[in-house]
């Protein structure tokens, strides 16, 4: 069974947001801060959090068996 168009477009933004989330983990790691409570740190890894979970999200959705649902050709019968 081939995939609908937008569970192909939700997994291509599942590994883009793991890539941004890749990014900002090396951000976090190579910034060099100050002082412990650094704001900017603290929302660079807020950020990787952020694109975690979104990627988990759209992976679920791109990765979903959907028969019948998107395109109501199911095996439930309409009465």
């Amino acid at each position: 069974m081939s995939k609908p168009i937008g569970q192909k477009i939700a997994l291509g933004f599942a590994v883009i947001s793991y890539a941004c989330a890749i990014a900002f983990a090396l951000g976090a790691l190579l910034y060099e801060s100050t002082s412990e409570e650094d704001a900017v740190r603290a929302a660079l890894m807020a950020s990787i959090v952020f694109f975690v979970g979104c990627g988990v999200v759209l992976q679920v959705i791109g990765t979903a068996r959907l028969k019948g649902v998107l395109s109501g050709s199911g095996d439930i019968d309409p009465q």
